[in-house]
This record gives structure tokens, C-alpha cells and sequence, in this order.
């Protein structure tokens, strides 16, 4: 061999390649750096670039196919309506990024906003007792995340599997409880719920700010918080920490199923009423707002702001197709492969090691 061929690079333990210059033999540096860059932007701002690109791509593409050359796409109204429609989306991915943090996942959130939804508005009707609807949704909603809650902290069931269960269960519930129809009652007493402003913000948006609030809260600032990424981290190691692993899981499914009745609460208030279909796909949302926001499908990983950004990211979506005059199937369609790509950035950011 050609001792010129290689060369060792006094304090780096590297062979500069022959001919190589000493630019050429930095660049691997270079590169590493760029990537030890590139990533800490990643860790840092997530998918908000990938929201910021989103808004500029569809303010681009309404103002290229609008007839008066004009687009309202990027108005004050249209930002309001984004966040009106996002907000019961994001109630329900604020649970499910409890959930999903321990590693599991609920499909059952749209069937218990159902039937939370319908118990609730049955309550209301004139004659029952309008006083108990809004304890109704809570008290109904709590009560389907207990259910799952038991069933996988205690006897150590699949999540997949039991919610699954329960989502069909808690479907059939409302129908049951609707007789198949749709409850409607014009005259409830939580109608600002779904439809009277605060400081010219609509209640809806000041909700779904608190339940992020609160989340943000729990995670970051207190013991549960902390248990709840131990135990998604590494669940038997939590265990050996003393941590009460199963108290842990049924306490993030309660959690999870009281923010479904306040969707429930929500969702009935905006429109007066209620049936057993109220809520279909509304878990598809909820779990892709959670995985394109960052939080780990394996668990440990994740943040609640992340759940924003990803919430924020359908809504614009589903606002920006709308907008364009695509019909529903499309976004169906729109919808699948931006869950789909959650999936394939989860699976990435694991390889990665990101967190």
C-alpha cells in the first residue's frame, strides 16, 4: 500500500484520503455539525415549520384559483374559524397525549363524546334535569375512561384491543340512548358553551385553551406529570422506582375520558343536540394531531404544545381544502396520508433517537 494513501490527522484519530485537502477533510466535521444543528432545530421547533409552510402554501394556492384574484384565507375570520373548528379536536388529542405518552391509545374518545353527548342532552330536555347536563358530560365522560382505565392498569389488557372494544360498545350506547334518533332541545342553558363569545373570542376556543393549559400543567409541573413519561419510558423500571404503575394508567385514561365529556359538552352546545353518530373519525384526528405534534406512539416522548402544532396542522388542512372547493372525500383522502406520514415521522424521530 501507498503510504501517501492515507494519512492519520495529528489529534482527530482520522485518515485524511489522499489528495484530500484540509477543507475536504473537515467537511465530515462540517456535515456532523450541520446535522447537531439541524437536529437541535428539529428537537426544538418540531412541526411548526411544517405549519408555517402549510399556511403560506394554501394562502398561495387560494389566491392563484380565486376569481377576483383576492383570497380570505389569511383573515382575522378565517384564523377564528380554524380555531373554532380546531378546538374540540384539540380537547380530545390533549387526552390522548396523556395516553399515547404511556405508550397506549384510545380509540373509544369520538363513541364517548357520543354518548356523553346524548346522556347530556337527554338531561336537558324540558322536564328532566337541565341543572345536571353539564355535570352529565363530565360524570358520563369520566366514567367510559375508568372503564378503559380498569381494564388495561388492572387486569392488564391491550389498550388497542380494549378501546377498540369499547369504542364500539359506547357507540351502540348512544344510539340505544338516543332511540336511533338525534336529540334536539333549542333552549339549553349551556348554549354559550358552543356559541357566545368572551372578549370577542368564542367560549369554544377559551376551552380548549384552559384544557391545554392544564395539561401543559400536569405534565410539566407536577409528580403525576412526571410518572406519566416513567411509565411510558420504561414501565418496569418505573415500577422498581416505586412508582404505582397501574394508578398511573387508570388515573391518564379518567383523564382522558373527562376531557371526552367536555368535547361531548362542547360539540352539543354548538349544534342543540346530539345522536348516536355525533363524534365518528373524531379518534383518527385526535391520535394523528398527537403523533405529527411529536409524542411517541412507543411512549416517554412527547409534549403538549407539540399537540397543537399537530392540531393546528389538520385544521388548517381540512380549512385550506375546504376553501379550495375539494369535496369531503378528498379530504378523507388528504386526511389518510397526513396520518400515514405521522406514522412514518414517529417511526423516523424513534431511529433518530430524538426527545
Amino acid at each position: 500500500m501507498n503510504p501517501t494513501e492515507s494519512l492519520p490527522v495529528a489529534g482527530s484519530g482520522l485518515a485524511t484520503p489522499a489528495g484530500a485537502t484540509p477543507t475536504q477533510a473537515a467537511s465530515p466535521a462540517k456535515q456532523a455539525a450541520n446535522g447537531s444543528l439541524a437536529r437541535a432545530l428539529f428537537e426544538r421547533l418540531g412541526m411548526l415549520p411544517v405549519l408555517l409552510v402549510m399556511i403560506v402554501l394554501f394562502y398561495a394556492l387560494t389566491l392563484y384559483f380565486s376569481e377576483d384574484g383576492t383570497s380570505n384565507f389569511l383573515t382575522g375570520d378565517n384564523a377564528m374559524n380554524v380555531l373554532r373548528q380546531v378546538a374540540i379536536n384539540l380537547v380530545l388529542a390533549a387526552g390522548m397525549t396523556f395516553v399515547i405518552l404511556t405508550a397506549g391509545i384510545d380509540l373509544s374518545v369520538g363513541s364517548a363524546l357520543a354518548v356523553s353527548a346524548v346522556l347530556g342532552m337527554l338531561v336537558s330536555l324540558p322536564g328532566a334535569a337541565p341543572a345536571l347536563a353539564l355535570p352529565t358530560f363530565l360524570v358520563v365522560g369520566l366514567a367510559a375512561g375508568l372503564l378503559n382505565g380498569v381494564m388495561v392498569a388492572y387486569f392488564n389488557l391491550n389498550p388497542f384491543v380494549v378501546t377498540l372494544g369499547t369504542m364500539t360498545a359506547l357507540r351502540g350506547a348512544a344510539y340505544l340512548f338516543a332511540d336511533g334518533t338525534t336529540v334536539l332541545n333549542n333552549n339549553i342553558g349551556f348554549a354559550w358553551l358552543g356559541n357566545a363569545d368572551f372578549l370577542h373570542v368564542p367560549w369554544l376556543i377559551w376551552v380548549a385553551a384552559a384544557v391545554v393549559l392544564v395539561s401543559w400543567f400536569i405534565l410539566r409541573k407536577t409528580i403525576f406529570g412526571l410518572h406519566v413519561y416513567a411509565v411510558g419510558g420504561n414501565p418496569q423500571a418505573a415500577r422498581l422506582t416505586g412508582i404505582k404503575v397501574p394508578l398511573v394508567l387508570l388515573l391518564v385514561y379518567a383523564l382522558n375520558g373527562l376531557f371526552c365529556g367536555v368535547a361531548g359538552a362542547m360539540s352539543a352546545s354548538r349544534l342543540f343536540g346530539a345522536n348516536g353518530n355525533w363524534g365518528s373519525g373524531y379518534e383518527l384526528d385526535a391520535i394523528a394531531a398527537v403523533v405529527l405534534g411529536g409524542t411517541s406512539l412507543a411512549g416517554g416522548v412527547g409534549s403538549i404544545w407539540g399537540t397543537v402544532v399537530g392540531a393546528l396542522i389538520i385544521g388548517v388542512m381540512n380549512n385550506g381544502l375546504t376553501i379550495l372547493g375539494l369535496s369531503s372525500f378528498w379530504q378523507y383522502v388528504a386526511k389518510g396520508a397526513v396520518i400515514v406520514l405521522a406514522v412514518l415521522l414517529d417511526k423516523w424521530r424513534q431511529k433518530q433517537g430524538f426527545s
